[in-house]
């Protein structure tokens, strides 16, 4: 962390309100960011977290349609079951805002008109599509239909949900309205765009940029082939009727962008809580709003989902350097996706663990899905929750490791001293036990600096991993030296050893604080240790011989099967009716338009072999293929490490695309490209010859 740096800006995306709060959400940014929140309070940084509710987004309005009200009634219902939903799971936001109010407003104008007056913007009329039926332009939400680059078929038109690509609503395949279901037309319209190639070339983000190289690689990957592309303009006004108006003339009907004005909505939100009378702000050494937006002292940090990077990498961080007052991202840690057994996380189908149902299942138990999500946390490739997993997580490492070590320490001194924090009388002279201690005690220590490390780089799931390890060591301990047997021959030598583990104990009290702070509070109290604080994590004594403990409490219960099969029932009895709604069938991509012989005639497709494979360094879905043509031998690069590792594709035949330009990607030259057959279920796979052939042979 930089010295320079005086305080921290922390952002969690604004979610928007049309619907509750899934386990995919919270996996993907408001969890992470809690976490690093609470560490960064904990080694005493002065920090403000923000969030709010985005409440002008397309979804909102369809959600609208959908149920027969207005979009306000909508948000207003949806803004207090999220608000709610994360206060009870111990998501800590200084503030919480909405963008619908009086200030969000005001800012996005003011923003606005800032770079309107500067010239930064281009009027353009361009042809949008326009629903006839429903007689209204469509915002790029609005419109849906195959992706030209996946072949989803449930693409937006802003943006590709399972690619990740962005688009544009005329690079969809087979567009159709979101409002009617009709075809849209194309009709002209003026809006204002954002020259985003213009700024990309500019000193100013090109000296934004280098801040890449020290961001976690999913981000950098991304937003590097975004650059490498090249950008292009994109409009930041749109023709609807619910959201921010345009405050500038000619642009009645017309409202901001949701992306333009969304981020704009951390601006807003950390203006009302400094105005605010919040008892937390007593803590800050300023409530002016400015110090912490257009001052260098202050880091910013957005935590965000995989599907929000270039908004808050590239786009958002473009509007503040046109702006010229504000200071841009220290850090933007996306996380991938969160899938739910076996299948995509879908809103849509309620194909989701929902956080306000989790709660009432599993009343009080919040620290127990904080910490399976944190344990299988996507920071730079996707993962899966599964109920049997976080069933196995709790038991065998909450209970069975955590919980059971403070039990044993607690009900043991309660035992054998009344419950008192023993007086050590003699250090350890046995030599077994002497060895035990001392590994131990090092163990801890490497554990407590490993958490460290990892907190402050933001690598979460590696930092809880060693807050686990620290109750390992703790319960090794007590395996090697057997204070329960020692305790009928030497009394003294079983003083030391249980105060060592109550130290143990007061230390794990203390790193649970970002990631269990339910369960931190709990135990402390448990250890009469209330006030303890993060640097005294490497001090060797904690509570004090002679304190009266508290009585000892199971930290958590085991997981029933019962429990688990009623999550698993509800989830196949949501798979059963998504299936009767809508057959396989429909799910898998449409056919593209029709095209000619002499179309399909210009592919030159070849038989290849396959004699070398590895991982593109640095890229995560990239593999760099040596292929044998029989003719000559060709690099091909390949999005598919997440399907096959490079040892299953050696001596594999493959049907190569072999007329197709070459392509530098990475640096590296790509000369031509592997088909493969996908669906929307996450599986692909190689497309070749079912018997052996002679590389170079052409497939027709």
């Amino acid at each position: 962390m930089s010295n320079k740096i005086k305080r921290y800006l922390v952002t969690a995306a604004l979610p928007y309100a049309n619907g509750p709060v899934h386990i995919g959400h919270l996996a993907g940014c408001y969890l992470p960011a809690d976490i690093y929140v609470r560490y960064l309070k904990a080694i005493g940084k002065e920090v403000v977290f923000i969030c709010g509710s985005d409440e002008h987004g397309v979804p909102i309005t369809i959600k609208a349609k959908k149920e027969g009200i207005t979009p306000q009634q909508v948000v207003d219902k949806y803004d207090g079951i999220m608000k709610n939903a994360f206060k009870e799971f111990g998501i800590n936001f200084s503030y919480y805002g909405r963008t619908s109010s009086k200030t969000h407003h005001e800012t996005a104008q003011g923003f606005f008109r800032n770079l309107y007056d500067k010239g930064v913007f281009k009027e353009e009329v361009t042809k949008q599509y326009y629903d006839e039926e429903a007689k209204q332009f469509l915002a790029d939400r609005y419109i849906t239909g195959t992706c030209p680059r996946c072949g989803n078929p449930g693409a937006y038109g802003d943006q590709c949900e399972k690619c990740g690509t962005a688009l544009s609503p005329t690079d969809l395949i087979n567009p159709k309205s979101a409002l009617s279901g009709a075809v849209p037309v194309l009709k002209e319209t003026k809006n204002w765009f954002l020259p985003m190639g213009e700024i990309q070339q500019t000193p100013a983000f090109q000296e934004y940029i280098k801040r890449f190289e020290d961001w976690k690689s999913n981000i950098k990957g991304q937003c590097n082939s975004w650059l490498t592309e090249g950008l292009q303009s994109r409009a930041m006004t749109r023709d609807l009727d619910w959201g921010v108006p345009v405050p500038v003339e000619g642009a009645d009907g017309k409202v901001l962008y949701v992306w333009f004005d969304a981020p704009i909505g951390y601006i807003s939100a950390t203006k009302e809580y400094l105005a605010g009378n919040n008892e937390s702000l007593n803590a800050l050494s300023t409530t002016n709003w400015q110090d912490w937006w257009q001052n260098e002292e202050t880091s910013l940090v957005h935590f965000i989902g995989k599907d929000n990077i270039v908004f808050h990498a590239i786009i958002f961080p473009m509007m503040l350097l046109t702006h010229g007052q504000y200071i841009l991202p220290s850090n933007v840690p996306a996380n991938e996706f969160l899938n739910l057994e076996g299948d995509k996380i879908s809103t849509s189908r309620n194909w989701a663990v929902w956080l306000h149902e989790y709660l009432v299942d599993f009343p009080n138990r919040q620290d127990e899905l904080r910490y399976v999500l944190t344990s299988i946390a996507p920071e730079t490739k996707d993962s899966e929750f599964t109920w049997k997993d976080y069933q196995t997580r709790v038991n065998s490492e909450l209970v069975s490791i955590f919980g059971n070590f403070v039990n044993r320490v607690l009900v043991l001194c309660d035992k054998y001293y009344a419950g008192l924090v023993p007086t050590v009388n003699a250090v350890l002279s046995d030599p077994k036990l002497v060895a035990a201690q001392v590994a131990c005690k090092e163990s801890v220590a490497k554990s407590i600096a490993a958490l460290n490390e990892n907190l402050q780089a933001i690598k979460l799931r590696d930092a809880q991993a060693e807050f686990i390890n620290i109750a390992r060591a703790g319960n090794k301990y007590l395996a090697d030296t057997e204070p329960w047997k020692l305790v009928k021959t030497d009394e003294e030598s079983v003083k030391q050893i249980l105060f060592d583990a109550l130290q143990i104990c007061a230390k794990l009290s203390v790193a649970a604080q970002p990631f269990l702070p339910h369960t931190s509070a709990n135990l402390a109290n448990m250890l009469n240790a209330q006030g303890l604080v993060w640097s005294q994590l490497t001090d060797a004594v904690l509570v004090q011989p002679g304190t009266q403990l508290g009585k000892a409490e199971i930290l958590y219960k085991q997981v029933e099967d019962e429990e688990i099969n009623k999550q698993l029932l509800r989830l196949e009895e949501i798979k059963k009716s998504n299936s009767e709604q809508a057959p396989v069938t429909k799910t898998l991509n449409e056919v593209k338009p029709h095209i000619s012989y002499e179309d399909f005639d210009k592919l030159d497709l070849r038989v290849g072999k396959v004699i070398e494979a590895e991982k593109v360094p640095k890229a995560d879905k990239l593999l760099k293929l040596t292929v044998d043509l029989g003719f000559e031998q060709r690099t091909i690069l390949s999005g598919i490490a997440e399907y096959y590792k490079p040892e299953e594709l050696i001596g594999k035949l493959v049907t190569v695309v072999a007329n197709l330009a070459p392509r530098k990607i990475r640096g590296i030259e790509s000369q031509g490209m592997l088909l493969m057959a996908g669906n929307d279920f996450g599986k692909l796979y190689s497309v070749g010859p079912e018997q052996e052939i002679e590389p170079g042979s052409a497939v027709k």
